[in-house]
């Protein structure tokens, strides 16, 4: 259990951050971890606890509790704690396919939930698993685990962000010949597109690539199946298809002036940052440029908060991030106890920064934009927003948000950046493979599995479940791997 007093005798540390005003010069990532000895004293303070709510993955008042993925984490803490690093990292990569991801992109329901919290501050465990996978890759423990033996089963995973790499790397490993497709021209998904670079180097994820390579997965890019690959095709040169192509689908505004030009959703302007930084370092000038402009951000949410971080890398002159909803309490409130979900205010790296550049909070709350006003050549120039009132609906019961007349506002906005989150599956990847959409568009499943009516094709992560995280997406992905696996074998020994 790490050291029995450990939590009492050591503070939470955690990386060295690189200060706002150094760290926007560049698209790299600015943490610096803890050196091994000092990171080893982090998990002397896990308690080993008798109900370890940390792994749990429990769903508390409909929201998950600890990691979804079950990771040992009161083991890999005590491992870390006593420097025992190779058997750390076999504990961890047995119920984990990617942790070098999560551990930079993971909001950490693990320590959410960790009992340290009651009374302090919760066991930094999502740093000790960075110090477990950095150290497994530099003294070469993470190496291509080949089969020995071919089952003579092929697989096509449509889609390699986070859900379908891991199902690929699962499957694969089981034996099976395993595609993916991707559509993009770059392997990777969101983590490759719709996550900037300073939180998650796409250098990690090449190197992940490239073993899963070695193992013997194969890659095709600038595969728009559906589109440019028939459905068919693909059903009859694979034994199985797994659908795994994201909640793809933007939640757009219907406000007047939304025609306007200089309004992107926000992942096509995330991505098309991304893709220019990797193909030329930014000097093709491909990208949507936020240099000198007024910059709105709709929505609150972690896209939002990348939206405002990388607008100020590319010189924005304002930024504005508006937000339907109350700010969050600083502080967890009596309806909301541990271990559940904190739900309470958090300001990102992006929101730290706009503060260090601007001098203030770039949130709005209980706003929305009503209207978007135009140039003479159509472009956007400002926008009129309303605040938000919470109403209580009289037939449900449920509180809405409404406008509150007379509270009007005219701001500058010469770029706007939706970031709404997004509404579910593309129909036009589900008519390819005739699979039924539920009410919320996602891909129906039978009885909330994996497979779909068609027992050849499956489905998993934002496309099964609706847009998540990186964490719950990779538990999607293993776990339809083994759904897959059985339906093929008549068993699974996957994990």
């Amino acid at each position: 259990m790490g050291k029995p007093t450990g939590f009492l005798e050591y503070n939470r540390e955690t990386a060295k951050v690189k200060p706002p005003l150094e760290r926007i010069s560049d698209f790299q990532e600015f943490r610096t971890p803890l050196p091994l000895e000092r990171q080893r004293l982090q998990g002397a303070r896990c308690m080993a606890c008798g109900v370890p709510f940390c792994q749990s993955g429990a769903v508390i008042a409909g929201m998950v509790s600890g990691c979804p993925l079950h990771n040992l984490v009161p083991e890999t803490n005590d491992l870390v704690y006593t420097g025992n690093w190779k058997q750390a990292y076999e504990r961890l990569k047995s119920t984990h396919s990617f942790p070098e991801f999560t551990c930079r992109v993971c909001p950490a329901l693990c320590e959410a939930a960790c009992t340290c919290n009651l009374n302090g501050e919760p066991v930094s465990t999502k740093e000790n698993e960075r110090a477990i996978i950095e150290k497994a890759f530099a003294e070469g423990w993470v190496k291509p685990e080949i089969p020995a033996v071919r089952t003579g089963k092929k697989i096509a995973v449509i889609g390699s962000g986070p859900s379908g790499l891991a199902a690929a790397m699962q499957l694969n490993r089981r034996g099976h010949s395993v595609t993916v497709y991707e559509r993009k021209d770059r392997v990777g998904g969101l983590l490759r597109y719709g996550i900037p670079n300073m939180k998650l180097d796409k250098s990690i994820l090449d190197r992940r690539i490239h073993l899963m390579e070695e193992e013997g997965v194969r890659f095709v890019t600038n595969a728009d199946i559906g589109a440019d690959i028939s459905a068919e095709e693909l059903l009859n040169e694979y034994d199985r298809i797994l659908l795994a192509c994201g909640a793809s689908n933007p939640r757009d505004i219907a406000v007047p002036g939304r025609e306007a030009k200089g309004i992107y959703f926000a992942v096509d302007f995330l991505s098309g940052v991304t893709k220019s930084l990797l193909d030329s370092n930014l000097t093709d000038r491909k990208f949507v440029p936020a240099k000198g402009k007024h910059v709105v951000v709709i929505g609150g949410g972690d896209t939002g908060n990348d939206c405002v971080g990388t607008a100020i890398r590319l010189g924005a002159k304002s930024v504005t991030q508006i937000e339907m909803m109350p700010k969050a309490p600083d502080a967890r409130t009596a309806n909301n106890p541990w271990p559940e979900w904190p739900k309470v205010c958090k300001t990102d790296y992006g929101q730290e920064e706009a503060i260090a550049v601007f001098g203030h909070d770039p949130r709005v709350y209980e706003t929305t934009v009503v209207e978007f006003l135009t140039g003479k050549k159509g472009e956007v120039r400002r926008a009129k927003t309303v605040k938000l009132k919470s109403v209580a609906d009289p037939s449900t019961g449920r509180r809405r948000m409404e406008p509150i007349p007379g509270t009007e506002k005219i701001i500058p906005a010469d770029l706007v950046l939706i970031a709404a989150g997004f509404l579910g599956a593309q129909k036009y990847v589900a008519d390819a493979f005739k699979v039924k959409l539920n009410e919320r568009t996602n891909v129906s499943t039978i009885d909330g599995g994996y497979c779909t009516e068609n027992p050849k094709i499956f489905a998993a992560g934002d496309m099964r479940r609706g847009q998540s995280l990186v964490v719950h997406a990779i538990h999607e992905g293993r776990e339809a791997a083994k759904a897959v696996d059985a339906s093929l074998m008549g068993y699974t020994n996957l994990q």
